[in-house]
């Protein structure tokens, strides 16, 4: 009998589920005509783009995919090795702090604090753990409305699951902060210069227009968003077996049991070797970078941001060498890349390269003041990219998905068969277009390619019905970035799942009613777009 339940029980692994996908995508190709939209080259913000070119569909030869499906996941793998890298290099560099009980003390330190404020009657009413849950979930969310933070949430996935794990949740709630924080912003995305950018230039309307309603969004997403995952945290904050996860954190609370309170070490000669080597590199990108100049949207400001943290870099480990630990030092270095991360990306325009390259350098100086000799430091990363390296294989293996269906000739038959829904009047084709764009997404996850495939059929077809092209947009946006949480084919999603050891049907277990109810908020806010006379509309 036990046998028998422990069979019943088995539920297919990503891996299996993600490559069930390629099968059926491969089987697709045989069915569905081949066919594509004609394309130009279009300067898009300042970088040129291939644009589709509006009624330009025609059949092509067609392309079934046989044994193309292992071709595929190999072109898969090429295709987003960029990602790959990225995941290893944060699961290395992360493993290298972590295994110097940095992490743990942080955590530890970081919730003996917030416990303090329960003394106060306010912060006890609302619950200190709300408030925490809250504030990251927002700024994260300003963070993927902005600059369109996605593939950077992979590497917050190691310090929030255990966070939660310790608050008294479960990982799914560690995974919401960072990654579901992210991508309400990226779905209410006011400055996001690869989706609102790209689809606001192909439509030719003022850059980042129509702010004011796309901030309401924002807010609204974020009502909504945050008040789902504090109601299930709460709910599982009383009782951890209900989390659909419950068994499968067994490796975050054996991990986190195993690490009771490290008893903390007085910093020695190699963490004041790896305070001088940031010293003198912070040093010379202050001299070759005297002026920094943040740019979000419109809005822009010049001051000298590397010479700011320098002296904050200081002053600060100075006092942590001197004073406290080597662990808070160790654990100083990585809050410190983070906000040299922002800078990085708002200021300098970093992405996946330089990002990777910045985690890089936060293990090496850990290790270093950790006081690990090269071979005890280089075991500690080979651990770590080997225990994340289930994480990098399913993104290759989804993007497998894209590629079948793009070598099949089928993507842009899809899109041409679903723009039949862009009928009718102002309502319909309105909730037409984001009921189009939620179901593309599914399949091509990508905000950018997505707008120079579907926005150069959408707005010419806007202008027809008497429909704004900003209304357009905001279908797209909102189609756009909502079900990003839940398609296999999303290798952000995956990588995040696989950080988090969640495996995906248990998330999609959980997260189908949520994504379920942002849909039906987002055609809510689709329709005031038709509806009312808003600026910018």
């Amino acid at each position: 009998m036990p046998s028998k339940d422990k069979k019943k029980r088995q539920i297919p692994s990503t891996f299996v589920i993600v490559f069930f996908i390629v099968l059926i995508s491969a089987v697709a190709t045989w069915i569905v005509p081949s066919g594509a939209y004609d394309r130009e080259k279009v300067v898009v913000n300042g970088i040129e783009r291939d644009i589709v070119i509006n009624d330009s569909y025609h059949q092509t030869e067609s392309n079934p995919q046989s044994w193309q499906i292992f071709s595929a996941i190999y072109d898969g793998f090429i295709d987003k090795a960029d990602i790959i890298v990225f995941i290893l290099i944060i699961g290395a560099s992360f493993w290298v702090i972590n295994s110097s009980k940095a992490l743990d003390i942080g955590i530890i330190k970081f919730l003996e604090k917030t416990k303090k404020l329960e003394r106060y009657s306010f912060f006890r009413k609302i619950g200190v753990q709300n408030i925490i849950i809250t504030l990251i979930m927002l700024l994260f969310s300003v963070f993927g409305a902005v600059f369109g933070m996605s593939e950077e949430t992979i590497a917050f996935v190691i310090i929030f699951v255990p966070l939660a794990i310790k608050m008294g949740y479960d990982s799914i709630v560690g995974v919401s902060m960072c990654f579901v924080g992210a991508a309400l912003g990226f779905a209410g995305a006011l400055f996001n210069p690869f989706t609102i950018g790209i689809a606001q230039g192909i439509a030719q309307i003022p850059l980042f227009s129509g702010l004011e309603y796309r901030l309401f969004m924002w807010i609204v997403l974020n009502i909504v968003g945050i008040g789902y995952i504090l109601i299930y945290a709460n709910k599982i904050y009383k009782n951890p077996k209900h989390s659909v996860v419950y068994e499968v954190d067994e490796y975050w609370r054996n991990m986190i049991s195993e690490n009771k309170m490290p008893s903390e070490k007085k910093a020695g000669i190699s963490a004041w070797i790896s305070f001088f080597i940031i010293l003198i590199g912070l040093l010379l990108f202050s001299i070759k970078y005297p002026v920094t100049n943040i740019q979000v949207a419109d809005f822009s400001l010049s001051f000298p941001a590397l010479q700011l943290l320098l002296v904050i870099f200081i002053i600060i480990s100075v006092w942590l060498l001197l004073k406290k630990s080597v662990q808070l030092y160790i654990l100083h270095i990585m809050l410190f890349t983070i906000l040299i991360l922002i800078i990085g990306v708002l200021g300098f325009g970093w992405y996946i390269k330089e990002i990777a390259t910045l985690f890089f350098a936060m293990g090496i100086m850990g290790g270093i003041a950790a006081s690990y000799r090269p071979n005890e430091l280089t075991k500690h990363f080979l651990d770590g990219a080997k225990d994340i390296f289930s994480a990098a294989l399913i993104v290759g293996l989804a993007n497998g998905i894209i590629i079948i269906l793009q070598e099949g000739g089928i993507i842009d038959t899809l899109l041409y068969s679903l723009s039949g829904m862009f009928s009718g009047d102002k309502y319909s084709a309105a909730s037409g277009m984001y009921l189009v764009q939620t179901a593309i997404n599914l399949i091509l996850p990508s905000g950018s390619a997505k707008a120079a495939l579907t926005m150069p059929l959408m707005a010419p077809f806007s202008d027809l019905i008497g429909l704004s092209r900003q209304a357009s947009v905001v279908a797209f946006q909102l189609g756009d970035g909502i079900t990003n949480m839940i398609t296999p084919v999303s290798g952000v999603l995956l990588g995040v799942l696989s950080i988090a050891k969640i495996p995906y049907e248990r998330w999609l277990k959980w997260a189908w009613k949520f994504i379920l109810l942002l849909v039906i908020v987002g055609f809510l806010l689709v329709i005031p777009t038709v509806a009312l006379d808003l600026n910018g509309f």
